[in-house]
């Protein structure tokens, strides 16, 4: 399971959508990386989630921040492939890189999900230029807070030799409301 301070693990990806070539985490180092973790049918994901990440990736540039969509479907695989969500990502305009979990094979939970221990969605990862978890949060994040961290975490130095994060650096954000969370099922 991936913690805060710990390096971020791979994603494990079925399928991109809006990047010409598959994305690698470590490809992306020396810049700031917010992954939303989101599913279609999510209310809490369409209301609040994904509208951040959009804003996320239209105020920062490319060069300092990344923002990818990860899509985890628990719940109604039938009406969740790979088709609905490019209709999904055009009608709400959705522009940064957005993969598709890798389904288990013995779990009802995909990989990076586990790998990442997020527990439902919306979920949001915030991995700084040295390639730590900075945030692994299930349920909204506020702006503001969210925002706090961003300028934290861009005043920072670029990559370099720097051991893992103490307890002073360590950012976490707590839900104050779950309401239309998708949880990961038990």
């Amino acid at each position: 399971m991936m913690h805060v301070g710990s390096m971020a693990l791979p994603l494990r990806v079925a399928q991109w959508f809006n990047t010409e070539k598959p994305i690698a985490l470590d490809a992306l180092r020396g810049r700031v990386v917010v992954v939303h973790a989101f599913q279609m049918l999510c209310p809490g994901c369409v209301s609040t989630g994904l509208p951040q990440a959009m804003k996320v990736h239209k105020l920062f540039p490319s060069s300092e921040v990344v923002v990818l969509g990860l899509h985890t479907v628990l719940e109604h695989h039938d009406v969740m492939g790979p088709n609905a969500l490019k209709v999904f990502l055009h009608e709400y305009h959705i522009t940064f890189p957005v993969g598709v979990d890798l389904p288990a094979t013995d779990h009802p939970v995909p990989t990076t999900m586990q790998a990442h221990g997020l527990r439902g969605t919306p979920s949001l990862v915030v991995i700084d230029r040295n390639g730590r978890v900075r945030l692994n949060h299930f349920g909204h994040v506020d702006d503001l807070q969210l925002g706090a961290l961003m300028g934290t975490l861009l005043s920072e130095a670029a990559p370099s030799d720097i051991g893992p994060a103490t307890s002073e650096d360590e950012h976490r954000v707590f839900a104050d409301d779950m309401a239309g969370d998708c949880a990961v099922p038990i």
